[in-house]
């Protein structure tokens, strides 16, 4: 077990490090020298992932559709490494339908993964955060949720739903820590800072 000290390297925490732009972040952070919690549904997935990186990298399985995963997750990395300092948001997924063609079990899958995951595992990260008076929460989502495009209609809205999630914040009075940067894929930033 990693111990916290003053001058330790920032700890972040990437969803969705089985592939794509999560699996790069997590291998950009630990080339920094930094710590990283890299998640995916199938740990064995991140089993190739910076071998080199020895105990500051910490793998762990996370469905961020499943509550007691996320709590296991960030009570690991809790555990390794006593704080999380960066929650990137990255997991989720394109359901691509007409808007009369799409299936409620999809749909609905979608928006646990896209949003209500991203949601909750934000609320099991923010806390810890809010303790310390620091800490930076990335979501990454898209320019669909700006403007969708014929087939994407229910991932623009869940992509959407994130904009607005991440903005009310900034705008409530008496919040500690706003920051409400934006990036979406594509362009932008969306973030918090506290």
């Amino acid at each position: 077990m990693s111990v916290e000290s003053p001058n330790a390297s920032p700890v972040w925490f990437v969803t969705g490090c089985s592939t794509g732009f999560g699996r790069e972040l997590a291998r950009a952070v630990l080339a920094r020298g930094w710590r990283c919690v890299a998640s995916a549904r199938n740990k064995a997935s991140l089993d190739d992932l910076a071998p080199e990186a020895g105990e500051r990298l910490l793998r762990v399985s996370l469905d961020v559709t499943d509550a007691a995963q996320i709590d296991a997750a960030v009570a690991a990395a809790q555990k390794q490494f006593g704080a999380i300092d960066v929650l990137v948001n990255n997991a989720g997924y394109g359901y691509q339908s007409s808007i009369e063609e799409g299936e409620e079990r999809e749909i609905r899958a979608q928006f646990d993964a896209n949003a209500f995951g991203l949601f909750a595992l934000t609320r099991a990260v923010l806390p810890g955060m809010r303790a310390r008076r620091k800490g930076h929460v990335i979501n990454i989502t898209s320019v669909a949720g700006l403007a969708g495009f014929p087939g994407s209609g229910y991932y623009a809205a869940s992509k959407q739903a994130i904009k607005q999630y991440i903005l009310v914040p900034k705008e409530t009075k008496g919040h500690e820590g706003n920051g409400g940067a934006e990036r979406k894929r594509g362009g932008g930033r969306q973030g918090a800072r506290l």
